[in-house]
């Protein structure tokens, strides 16, 4: 690839639109190529080959150091990894990583004893190609046939392929376009699957009979509404095939017996707006999952034959965050948080009082493992904390006995000793406490000399866990403090924490960030301009939103694939993703108050000139979710706005999409990178 040494400007061309009696100048929206998702627009191209040239030319003074990180990072991953095989019918299911494999490989024995049987060689699949995604892999009821969804180039349209697993051969059809999770029909004579549209919505769920021509098959359901999302599953007994409908704050279940997929699908209640439920079934009752009554979740359950009289059978507590119910033959799990932390409780189907599977540190993420039958005694859990390395467990529920399978071996050694995490608690501006996971050397002085790496994500109800991470091992054996902030957008501390950080309190997201850092300075863990910061997507506008407020306060700012021109994104109702997000920001086009107030916070509108931080900001050209020129109109804004003389970075990847790199090593050494330019910025030798 050319490089260059001189940043690019890109051109500015008139361009406006008026919404409110409000006239928006933009004028970078000539970045948006027409044709998109079809990238073809010289100058488009020309813009983001320049910024890529500029990319690599900066970068090439720290290859040296990218490369030890890289080494570092890769000699912490035991390349020939494995996960520990579980049992699912007859068979005895894992996957493993080839030393030197990017991909992995997926495989299967008899449980009666016999060979190996390879089901799906990844690598073999992703020879040739810049990227590789498997989505769904559903194995037939029988063992005999496998259905699986590949994506090669990151566009997120999955094509299913169907196999017969003892020869390898491949049935003749081949469905295209595919976005959701395949299930198979309890005779194994066909799967359903939703189709994406053209505007990457999946609003339908199919069934495709084997043997028939793709054009044959059913849609079984329709969602009529656009900014909603269709996707399939299954019970846990299996017996009924799940088809989900909903949107960020509104859903809807209906039901189909897995024995007969063309059945008229049954509704378990109709959607009322602000209402979710997740269903699972145990005999003839159904569990209900719902926060109906209070944004924490309460659980219900209905008779199949009559799937909308609810009858509540655990409450909603004000203390715990209910996540989720899973029946199994003898007992039901609840999922929940307490206090922030992860809780696994086993209940009795005939009532009693629950027992919670206890945990040892202060500060962790726990969850189920891979469950897949219905009648265990024995279940798979998984387990990790900033401090201790992802472990797996089988926990024996009669006897309430752990047994650890598996701990996430660390090549090059791992010292726990040598590391210390604690959980904070810092007042933001309105007098909420932000909860804070931090990891340190263990003789990290609070002295504020030392840097500190912030991370948070802060929207979709999404927690960021307190879990293990073996790259951030590089930044904290060079001295760094490393730090989540559990701000308000996730659900970290329940349903109600989400709330108050979306739609018209969008803001406490970022000022929650803001005042961890302030709290963290105050702590004497670092200092301003000490501070390295990142996020991606919702995240990356979190970086965005805090660069204009606060800009003093970062060292060094990485932001990957970030949704930062929310405004403009958020009018355009033929964008893929806009319809079903107008719940999460509200919708622009018809709500004055809601254009007023994206307008006030979108990172790209309110660039202004003034002194920015250091910035790493990655995007893909193939992203359907945040679309290329997000980051690239942002990137061009600041370049011609800001008043500073340091270094702007845009990495486009022109063979990905969302998730940047899809290889194990491809995505390692983008880690690499960005971790280099932190080292650099914050003048921290290598």
């Amino acid at each position: 690839m050319e490089t260059s040494t001189t940043p690019p400007r890109a051109d500015r061309r008139q361009f406006s639109f008026t919404a409110h009696g409000v006239t928006i100048d933009d004028p970078y929206a000539w970045l948006k190529d027409p044709g998109y998702p079809d990238v073809t627009d010289k100058d488009v191209l020309a813009y983001l080959e320049a910024e890529n040239a500029y990319f690599e030319g900066v970068m090439v003074p720290l290859k040296p150091l990218t490369d030890r990180l890289y080494e570092e990072m890769k000699g912490r991953i035991k390349e020939d990894d494995s996960s520990v095989p579980q049992k699912d019918g007859d068979w005895f299911y894992w996957t493993a990583f080839e030393t030197g494999g990017q991909y992995r490989k997926w495989w299967r024995k008899p449980v009666a004893g016999g060979p190996d049987e390879l089901l799906l060689d990844e690598p073999a699949l992703a020879e040739g190609k810049e990227y590789f995604r498997l989505g769904a892999l559903s194995v037939s009821n029988d063992g005999r046939l496998m259905a699986y969804a590949i994506d090669d180039n990151g566009s997120e349209r999955f094509e299913v392929r169907v196999k017969v697993i003892a020869t390898g051969e491949h049935l003749p059809e081949v469905i295209p376009g595919m976005l959701s999770e395949i299930v198979w029909a309890a005779d194994d004579s066909g799967f359903l699957y939703g189709l994406a549209n053209d505007q990457w919505r999946t609003d339908n769920a199919r069934f495709h009979r084997l043997g028939t021509p793709i054009s044959d098959d059913i849609e079984l359901f329709k969602e009529a509404d656009e900014g909603f999302r269709v996707g399939v599953s299954e019970t846990s007994d299996r017996l009924w095939i799940v088809i989900a409908t909903g949107d960020h704050v509104t859903s809807e279940v209906w039901l189909v017996p897995a024995s007969d997929p063309l059945a008229t699908p049954v509704c378990v209640s109709p959607r009322q707006v602000g209402r979710e439920y997740d269903v699972d079934a145990h005999g003839d009752t159904l569990f209900i999952h719902t926060n109906d009554t209070h944004p924490n979740f309460r659980l219900c359950t209905a008779p199949i034959s009559d799937p909308g009289t609810w009858t509540e059978l655990i409450g909603a507590s004000p203390d715990f965050y209910m996540t989720g119910v899973s029946c199994f033959a003898g007992f039901f799990i609840v999922d929940g948080r307490e206090a922030g932390l992860d809780q696994i409780e086993i209940h009795s189907y005939d009532g009693g009082t629950p027992r919670r599977i206890e945990f040892p540190e202060a500060s962790y993420g726990a969850g189920l493992g891979d469950n897949p039958e219905y009648d265990m005694s024995v279940l798979r859990l998984g387990y990790e904390s900033m401090v201790t390395p992802g472990t797996v467990y089988d926990y024996d529920v009669a006897s309430g006995e752990k047994t650890v399978l598996k701990v996430q071996e660390i090549p090059s050694g791992y010292d726990a000793a040598k590391y210390s995490t604690d959980r904070l608690h810092i007042t933001a501006r309105d007098g909420t406490q932000v909860p804070v996971s931090i990891v340190y050397p263990a003789d990290f002085p609070r002295d504020g000399s030392r840097p500190l790496f912030l991370y948070a994500y802060g929207a979709y109800g999404y927690a960021i866990p307190p879990g293990f991470s073996t790259g951030r091992l590089s930044l904290l054996d060079r001295g760094f403090a490393y730090a989540i902030a559990h701000i308000r957008g996730g659900d970290d501390l329940g349903q109600q924490w989400y709330l108050d950080g979306k739609l018209d309190k969008r803001t406490n997201t970022f000022n929650d960030f803001v005042d961890a850092a302030k709290g963290l300075i105050a702590g004497g863990w670092t200092s301003a301009g000490k501070i390295a910061i990142a996020g991606r997507s919702a995240g990356g506008e979190l970086m965005g939103a805090v660069v204009n407020s606060d800009p003093e306060l970062w060292g060094a700012v990485i932001a990957d694939v970030p949704f930062v021109d929310v405004l403009s994104t958020m009018m355009d109702a033929s964008l893929p993703l806009t319809p079903g997000e107008w719940p999460e920001w509200g919708n622009p086009i018809e709500d004055k108050a809601a254009f007023d107030l994206i307008r006030s916070y979108s990172p790209y509108d309110q660039v202004t000139p003034q002194a920015y931080p250091p910035m790493f900001i990655g995007g893909g050209l193939n992203d359907p979710r945040v679309t290329y020129w997000e980051p690239a109109k942002w990137a061009a804004k600041l370049r011609h706005e800001k008043t500073d003389d340091n270094v702007l970075l845009l990495k486009t990847n022109m063979g990905a999409g969302h998730g940047g790199k899809s290889g194990r090593f491809e995505s390692l050494r983008e880690a690499a990178e960005e971790h280099a330019f932190v080292l650099w910025q914050l003048g921290v030798e290598s």
